[in-house]
């Protein structure tokens, strides 16, 4: 295979009694080299470009070229490759394949401990540790590592924690080895480590496919290569049944909670490259062994079939029960509401408040600007008067804090007030309520929706507020919807936009894009980004990735400059990959907003982390309550322990270095990972490239994220394409027909 280049500055310590100088090399001739990395000068993650110092017994400097995924300081690297003379940089040795040990000599061990690879050693204790064991060191950290407490300053607590770190380093540097022909990065291999640990090494070569179900980022197509050059058949049973598995998980990832059996079987096929028949014949018999489930043609996973029925289940049950709630003159209650609010509200706003209390289940759906707030704050105010319990939920943090002010009453996530932990099972005991609010549920996956309607009481009225015509949740179902469509709620649509009368471009333009209505927001030019007035809403029109990167820089600069918080504002893109995606505006945003800052940290996957970066958190992580979504701006980098402390809302959390990679960057993300959460100032990247994700949902969605003003960046062309494509994507799912038939 080809390899990309990676340049590696080095002092090498020659296998052979010496390096053969340059005179006695020609260029093309193959060698062989070890040597001790010293020091990396220059790393760069994405394309495997390095360059290192390495110190060798003999010889003077010299360079190689290759990749050498994840090198480190103090370890000894054993390169073969071919010989060249570099006009500037000298002899070079361009890289074929390469392996790397732990260090070789006492002196490598040093630098490795003080390196700052392993958490709780940094120089000093990397001296003293040295020190004491010399050239046993790595024998006492394997073996012994009890001993560390003969080391001054090293207690059991840190002798444990430096025996974790060195177990993960060696088997991360396993993992790299054994995945770096598959490109795998050193990311996603620390994903591997951190899910598996020290067993990740056993882990690989005993059940390769089970990467592409348990590790994010980790495809099925790299799983699979790794399989079949372990020997496993091209059509084995066995990769047929993990090909199905993990087609299904990946119909997840898009949202579906089911597939019918010939899409399911036509997917499979065309991943494997196998006939459909093989293919539905393999479906039958995993449906019959249970590793699959069947339910009205449509085929699931057993764990998200479970969900559906529970769910399905616990709805019906809140539907069939008999109100807790005493005896409510819903008319009396509601002129009592408006007395108090100081204004008659709409007849489809006191139907919102008299199906709340009167139904046990009931979905309040509209858009902003349509009177949610006032609904809320009435139905509060109605069940305080009778001194009964309310509880209050939004599955985001930032949703939570809007629906508490909204109220007036404290609000929680959903992932805290139930105690949540989809390891777990996502079952908990019942709330302590009378009523339960919860609002944007267009976020809600079939899993979440279960534990919540699970929890609530018998007797209990649970009321469910979103806006339908927003995005469906990221995770798999299309929970609000389906209640809907159901007919097991009492439902209310709100029509009516009451802000719109207090001139607000936002809800306008939002309801624009809804209809399909093509007329473009205030255009705003390039220049006048820096120092102009910006409308509330509005559109720039650049000509390329590269005048859209600038432009959305100038935009962000200025915002920090008139002193706007970075939780405040926010830039969305549809896509991740490419010149105008997420991880592109994300590098330029955080050198131009905060690239100034001096404490920094590296994640060991080219990744790099300031004091005062805005960063968001990519899985749910239950032992820290920080969950999938979650914002925050990095407090504190430890470079000794390879630590991050980021502050989410009025919290403070340490994410040791194995736990860096479930944070990335946040000055930019995804328009799906915006939802339910708003922001004082928007601004979205628009282009032609997006054109396979570009709707009308996905354009409404962003809009309404922005609370004072939207700025959207892009190509008119590019709006058109989302204004002409009215059709939301199809969710396969159960849950409406087993609302139905419950």
């Amino acid at each position: 295979m080809t390899l990309p280049l990676l340049w590696v500055k080095v002092r090498f310590m020659s296998s052979n009694p010496a390096f053969p100088s340059s005179q006695s090399q020609t260029d093309g001739a193959s060698v062989e080299m070890a040597g001790v990395v010293e020091r990396i000068v220059f790393s760069n993650a994405k394309s495997g470009f390095i360059i290192a110092e390495i110190k060798p017994e003999k010889g003077d400097l010299f360079t190689v070229k290759g990749v050498l995924p994840g090198l480190r300081c103090g370890e000894s690297v054993l390169v073969k490759g071919r010989f060249s003379v570099h006009p500037s940089f000298g002899p070079q040795l361009q890289a074929e394949s390469f392996s790397v040990r732990m260090p070789a000599s006492v002196e490598a061990m040093k630098k490795f401990l003080g390196s700052g690879l392993v958490a709780g050693v940094g120089k000093g204790f990397a001296e003293k540790i040295v020190k004491r064991f010399g050239a046993d060191t790595a024998r006492i950290l394997n073996e012994e590592s009890g001993r560390l407490r003969e080391v001054a300053g090293v207690g059991e607590g840190r002798a444990q924690k430096i025996k974790v770190a060195w177990d993960e380093q060696r088997a991360l540097r396993e993992v790299l080895m054994f995945l770096q022909s598959y490109g795998v990065g050193v990311r996603r291999c620390m994903r591997i480590v951190h899910r598996y640990g020290t067993a990740a090494p056993a882990m690989l070569r005993e059940d390769p496919y089970a990467l592409a179900r348990d590790v994010d980022g980790i495809g099925f197509r790299t799983a699979d290569k790794i399989a079949l050059n372990m020997g496993v058949g091209n059509d084995s049973e066995r990769r047929l049944d993990a090909g199905l598995v993990f087609t299904m998980g990946e119909a997840e990832t898009e949202g579906h909670t089911a597939l019918p059996v010939d899409e399911l079987a036509a997917r499979c096929s065309q991943l494997l490259r196998c006939t459909e028949a093989r293919a539905a014949a393999r479906v039958s018999v995993l449906i019959s062994e249970g590793n699959l489930r069947l339910y009205l043609g449509l085929v699931q996973l057993p764990g998200t079939a479970k969900a559906e029925e529970k769910a399905a289940r616990a709805l019906r049950a809140i539907c069939g029960s008999v109100s807790r709630l005493p005896a409510i003159k819903v008319a009396a209650a509601i002129d009592w509401a408006e007395a108090r609010a100081g204004f008659a509200f709409a007849n489809e706003q006191a139907d919102a408040i008299a199906a709340a209390l009167e139904s046990p289940l009931s979905v309040i759906t509209g858009g902003p600007g349509t009177g949610k707030t006032s609904i809320l704050r009435a139905l509060v105010d109605i069940l305080r008067a009778k001194k009964l319990k309310i509880l209050l939920a939004s599955p985001t943090g930032r949703a939570a804090q809007r629906l508490s002010q909204s109220a007036g009453l404290p609000a929680a996530t959903l992932h805290r007030l139930l105690r949540y932990n989809e390891a777990q099972g996502g079952e908990r005991k019942e709330l302590d309520a009378d009523f339960v609010i919860v609002d944007e549920c267009s976020m809600l996956d079939v899993r979440l929706c279960a534990a919540l309607a699970q929890a609530v009481p018998a007797g209990a009225h649970l009321v469910m507020v979103g806006d339908s015509d927003q995005l469906p949740s990221v995770g798999a179902g299309n929970v609000l919807a389906d209640i809907i469509d159901s007919g097991a709620a009492s439902v209310v649509r709100l029509r009516s936009v009451f802000r719109q009368s207090e001139g607000s471009d936002i809800v306008t333009v939002a309801g624009q894009v809804l209809c399909g209505d093509a007329r473009m927001p205030a255009a705003v030019s390039v220049e006048g980004l820096a120092r102009g007035s910006l409308p509330e809403c509005s559109f720039v029109e650049v000509d390329s990735p590269e005048a859209l990167e600038e432009a959305v820089v100038t935009l962000f600069t200025r915002w920090k400059r008139e002193g706007v918080a970075p939780l405040d504002m926010q830039l969305l893109s549809p896509m991740h990959k490419g010149r105008s995606g997420i991880q592109s505006l994300n590098s330029a945003l955080q050198f131009a907003l905060n690239g100034d800052s001096q404490s920094a940290l590296e994640d060991g996957a080219g990744q790099l982390y300031r004091v005062g970066d805005k960063v968001i958190c990519t899985r749910n992580n239950y032992d820290k309550s920080v969950f999938n979504g979650d914002m925050g701006i990095v407090t504190k980098v430890d470079s000794s322990e390879g630590a991050l402390s980021v502050r989410f809302d009025d919290e403070e959390l340490v994410f040791s270095r194995m736990e860096i990679v479930d944070l990335v960057p946040a000055y930019a993300i995804s328009i799906h990972k915006s939802q339910g959460s708003e922001f004082a100032h928007v601004a979205i990247a628009l282009m032609p490239e997006h054109m396979v994700l570009l709707r009308r949902n996905l354009l409404y969605t962003a809009i309404t994220r922005a609370r004072v003003n939207v700025v959207i960046l892009g190509k008119s062309v590019a709006w058109k394409m989302a204004m002409a494509e009215s059709r939301a994507v199809e969710r396969f799912s159960t849950l409406c027909q087993r609302l139905r038939t419950a």
